[in-house]
């Protein structure tokens, strides 16, 4: 536990050294929610909607923060790491793989948490957002949905052997998600033929998920995503930690 903190301590201030997670995960969450707001008000999401653009929204804008940490973030910086020899440095001490991994997703757990507290406010205090599920529902679907995409991001990170592939490959993962998977443009006013592309997409998901917590809706109607998310996790952290490459 102690090497966990010192560990913590030393990454969380490399971390706020740079402003990419301030712009990306802080930020921009918060952009999007006032252009919701101000451009289109309490109009209903699309025709025949009872939930307006930012009601609608909010779970999936809730997930950019998680995408740009653990899709993009965090695998560019364990790579980093490795083609630095800061890893091979490590794997001569009593440090594991867990534990840097787990540091890593402490840091970006904080910055989603923090975006998702700022996300809310902002719509809550500018544009009159309110939840009409369950909170206990929500940060539970929220916890789920953070640790599956943080998952596909220690799997790239863990297993890259270069800091090339590690950006080629999370880049591959993160705009696709960001765009088609409903965290900014809304799934529901997607061409039926672009549905069915984002569907595929993990994180379309976890949205779908963050919806129906967030609307109040059946959490049965969700099974789908709670086992896809919930699966997703499991296999990517096995194998993040069973192929870690240390150089």
């Amino acid at each position: 536990m102690k090497a966990f903190r010192a560990l913590l301590k030393t990454e969380i201030r490399l971390s706020l050294r740079g402003m990419d997670m301030f712009i990306f995960a802080i930020c921009m969450p918060v952009v999007v929610v006032i252009i919701l707001g101000a451009v289109f008000g309490n109009k209903p999401a699309f025709n025949g909607a009872e939930y307006t653009y930012l009601e609608q929204s909010f779970g999936a804008v809730s997930t950019i923060a998680i995408c740009a940490g653990g899709v993009m973030g965090l695998p560019l910086v364990v790579s980093d790491y490795r083609s630095r020899k800061i890893l091979k440095r490590f794997k001569v001490t009593p440090t594991s793989p867990a534990l840097i991994l787990a540091v890593q997703v402490v840091i970006y757990a904080l910055y989603s948490i923090i975006s998702l507290i700022l996300v809310y406010a902002t719509g809550a205090i500018f544009f009159g957002y309110q939840l009409y599920g369950s909170w206990l529902q929500f940060l539970g679907a929220y916890i789920l949905v953070m640790l599956s995409m943080f998952s596909i991001g220690l799997l790239v990170g863990g297993i890259a052997p270069n800091t090339k592939i590690a950006s080629v490959a999370a880049s591959l993962l993160y705009f696709p998600m960001l765009i088609f998977s409903g965290a900014t443009l809304p799934y529901e006013v997607m061409p039926v033929a672009l549905q069915k592309i984002a569907d595929i997409l993990p994180l379309t998901q976890g949205i779908k998920l963050l919806k129906a917590a967030s609307l109040g809706l059946p959490i049965e109607s969700v099974f789908i995503p709670v086992v896809v998310m919930g699966v997703i996790a499991v296999i990517c952290t096995t194998v993040s930690l069973r192929f870690f490459k240390w150089e």
